[in-house]
C-alpha cells in the first residue's frame, strides 16, 4: 500500500511514517506514536491494555488501524499497524499524556491535514489562504483554489450520499474524472509535472484548476440529477462530468493552438515571499480532496 517509509524524529524518538501515493496521505506507526506518548517499556502491551479499557476504541480499531509495510527495528520490512492522521488523533484522545499537544503540533507539520482543521473545519479556508499567500501564490490563483476546494467538498459529499465511503473508492473516482478531462490519471498527471508527495491541485495553473473545477461541478450536478447508487453508477457519472470539462478544454485549445495541460508546477510560476518570521509550513496543504478525500 505504501510507497515509501520514512523515519521522523520527535524529541529524539523515531516514528515510522509511510506515504501512500494512491491515497495521497501519510500513515503513522501506531506503536511508535504510543511509545512517544507514554514512554512505556512495552508499547504493544500498553495498546492491549488501552483497548481493554476503551471499548469504543477497541470496537473501531479495525477502521482506525490498517496494516502497512514498514521497516522494522531489525531492518526488515514487515506489516505494521498504522493509522492516518485522523486515526492517530482519535488514538491520542484515549491516552492521557503531557505530550499530547506537542505531538499534535508535530503531526500537523508532517501530516496531510492539520489537527486544528479536524477540530474546527471552519478554520480551513482562512488557514489555507494564509499559507498560500506565504508561499507566494497570487490572489487570483488563491481565489480559484478556494473555489476548487469548496467544489470538491460538494462533490465528495455527493459521492457519500450515493453510497461511496471508502478512501480508495474516492481515489478511483477522482482518477476517472481527472483522466476524462485531462487524459491523465492523478498519478500520471503528477509524474508529468515532476511531483512526488506534493498536492496536484496546488501545482495546477489557473486554467487547469478551472477545468478541474468544471469537471467536479458537472459531476456533482449530474449526480444530483441522476441519483446514482454505489460505485459503478458513480464511476459512469464521474466520467461524464469529466467529459464536460474535456469538451471545454478542446474548444479552448483550438483557439489557443496549444495544450493547456501543463508540465509547470508551482515552483515554476510563483515568486516566494521572503518572510524571516514565518515558521516552516506543513508538507501538504489542507485538502478535502485529499486522498481523494
Amino acid at each position: 500500500m505504501a510507497d515509501e517509509t520514512f523515519i521522523k524524529v520527535f524529541e529524539d524518538k523515531n516514528i515510522r511514517v509511510a506515504w501512500n501515493e494512491e491515497e495521497e496521505k501519510y500513515y503513522f506507526s501506531v506503536v511508535d506514536v504510543v511509545q512517544v506518548l507514554t514512554d512505556s517499556a512495552d508499547a504493544k502491551q500498553y495498546i492491549k491494555r488501552l483497548r481493554s479499557r476503551d471499548p469504543e476504541l477497541d470496537f473501531k480499531w479495525g477502521t482506525i488501524c490498517t496494516p502497512v509495510e514498514m521497516i522494522a527495528p531489525d531492518g526488515k520490512r514487515r506489516m505494521t499497524q498504522a493509522a492516518d492522521l485522523e486515526g492517530i488523533f482519535r488514538l491520542i484522545q484515549s491516552i492521557p499524556s503531557k505530550k499530547a499537544e506537542p505531538i499534535k503540533q508535530w503531526l500537523a507539520s508532517v501530516g496531510a491535514q492539520r489537527i486544528d482543521q479536524m477540530i474546527d473545519p471552519e478554520q480551513t479556508f482562512q488557514m489555507a489562504i494564509e499559507d498560500y499567500r506565504r508561499q507566494g501564490y497570487s490572489d487570483k490563483w488563491i481565489t480559484e483554489r478556494m473555489r476548487s476546494i469548496e467544489r470538491r467538498k460538494e462533490l465528495t459529499d455527493e459521492w457519500q450520499r450515493a453510497g461511496v465511503h471508502e478512501s480508495r473508492d474516492f481515489a478511483i473516482l477522482t482518477n476517472v474524472l481527472t483522466k476524462a478531462w485531462s487524459g491523465k490519471t492523478v498519478g500520471e498527471y503528477k509524474k508529468y509535472k515532476g511531483l512526488t508527495k506534493e498536492n496536484l491541485r496546488d501545482n495546477m495553473t489557473n486554467i487547469e484548476l478551472a477545468l478541474n473545477s468544471l469537471a467536479e461541478a458537472a459531476t456533482t450536478e449530474l449526480s444530483r440529477q441522476r441519483n446514482p447508487k454505489g460505485m459503478e453508477e458513480s464511476r459512469r457519472t464521474a466520467k461524464e462530468g469529466g467529459e464536460v470539462a474535456k469538451n471545454a478544454r478542446n474548444e479552448l485549445e483550438k483557439k489557443l493552438g496549444r495544450s493547456v495541460v501543463s508540465s509547470e508546477r508551482a515552483s515554476d510560476y510563483i515568486r516566494p515571499i521572503e518572510d524571516t518570521t514565518a515558521q516552516e509550513l506543513p508538507l501538504d496543504t489542507p485538502d478535502t480532496e485529499s486522498s481523494a478525500r
